[in-house]
């Protein structure tokens, strides 16, 4: 992937025991660290604008996570680990740094990577912010704020729900917006909210278009079900990772220590996280999208917000504490859609902790 990067970001190959991968670093080397984690069908590109904006003495760290990018594409997910290969991978990189310590940051998937390394690796964090990110019980297949499955073979999540369509034009290396399906058109829609387009909108289209594809890769594998919509998860890549059905246990998330504080920002209007998430088979459906919808109480739209809220809820009641920031007037990345608003509120965030 040859993605031009800005004036004072510095991009490197680092090997760690699990995976070489492009690096990209801002700021001094002794600073505090910020470790950002991308979302899906993205890279550490997407990150450079707010790692060149960290306050003096911050040092921005972004890889480009498994899967995606410059990422060793011989290093595959595994799905039945969840999040867990992305979370050791970003463990291990703090490790080669020489980092005990990081205000940790992600978005979507790598929301999910940090619900994850809250439970497995609560001391590695300063503070923890979450950025429109998917639900700690993974996207698709899950009816109430609980994350209780609608079928327990957890139909309705994992590879079979990519978009064909979209696949072949990662594949082909589409630039164009002849079709709602091209990579362009997909994040001028569902990433951004209309009209917005960004300045650097090239370089996030490569970074879109440098994710690993494939039946180990993305969209991944996936199995039939007798329940609606008639697919299940696999075993392998980011779509089958981020099923509820590798989760993993929720509940873990209350008893750990230390308990840091966490940041949860999201955008106004996003379509991809919301209670109506514009992707989710119970949305789809309930709009007569896909066929044969079982109805709502079998197979609702996915209530990802009031999960996202409930789960704070509990670890605030067992010590740990959050705040929830709204930035209006933004889809699912307000970091770059409104980039001023995102920072300082991130930056009084890791400040409280100084």
């Amino acid at each position: 992937m040859s993605v031009p990067t800005l004036d004072g970001v510095t991009a490197k190959e680092v090997t760690t025991d699990r995976i070489t991968t492009r690096v990209l670093f801002t700021g001094p080397e002794d600073g505090v660290p910020v470790l950002f984690l991308h979302g899906n069908a993205s890279s550490a590109t997407w990150w450079e604008e707010n790692m060149v904006a960290l306050p003096p003495g911050y040092r921005g760290i972004a890889p480009d996570q498994r899967g995606f990018g410059d990422a060793d594409p011989d290093q595959k997910v595994d799905a039945t680990r969840g999040p867990g290969d992305w979370a050791d991978d970003a463990v291990a990189l703090l490790d080669q740094l020489q980092i005990t310590q990081a205000h940790i940051v992600g978005c979507s998937l790598g929301g999910c990577v940090v619900w994850y390394m809250l439970r497995e690796y609560p001391a590695r964090f300063l503070t923890a912010s979450l950025v429109d990110t998917g639900s700690p019980f993974g996207y698709g297949g899950t009816k109430d704020v609980e994350g209780t499955p609608c079928y327990d073979d957890f139909a309705g999540s994992g590879g079979g729900l990519t978009n064909p369509e979209f696949i072949k034009r990662l594949a082909e290396g589409d630039r164009g917006l002849d079709s709602p399906f091209s990579p362009r058109a997909a994040m001028r829609t569902l990433v951004f909210k209309p009209p917005f387009v960004p300045e650097r909108e090239e370089d996030l289209l490569s970074s879109m278009l440098s994710i690993h594809l494939g039946e180990q890769d993305n969209p991944g594998d996936s199995v039939p079900s007798p329940n609606w919509p008639y697919v299940g998860p696999g075993i392998w890549g980011s779509a089958n990772a981020l099923s509820p059905k590798y989760a993993g246990d929720i509940e873990s998330l209350y008893a750990v220590e230390p308990k840091v504080a966490i940041l949860w920002v999201r955008g106004s209007d996003d379509l991809a996280v919301s209670d109506t998430a514009s992707s989710c088979p119970g949305t789809l459906g309930s709009m007569g999208l896909i066929p044969n919808w079982p109805g709502m109480e079998v197979y609702p739209p996915q209530p990802m917000l009031g999960q996202i809220r409930n789960v704070l809820a509990k670890y605030a009641a067992t010590g740990g504490s959050y705040k929830e920031v709204v930035i209006e007037d933004a889809g699912h990345v307000p970091f770059i859609e409104k980039p001023h608003e995102f920072n300082t509120v991130l930056h009084t965030h890791m400040a409280g902790v100084q």
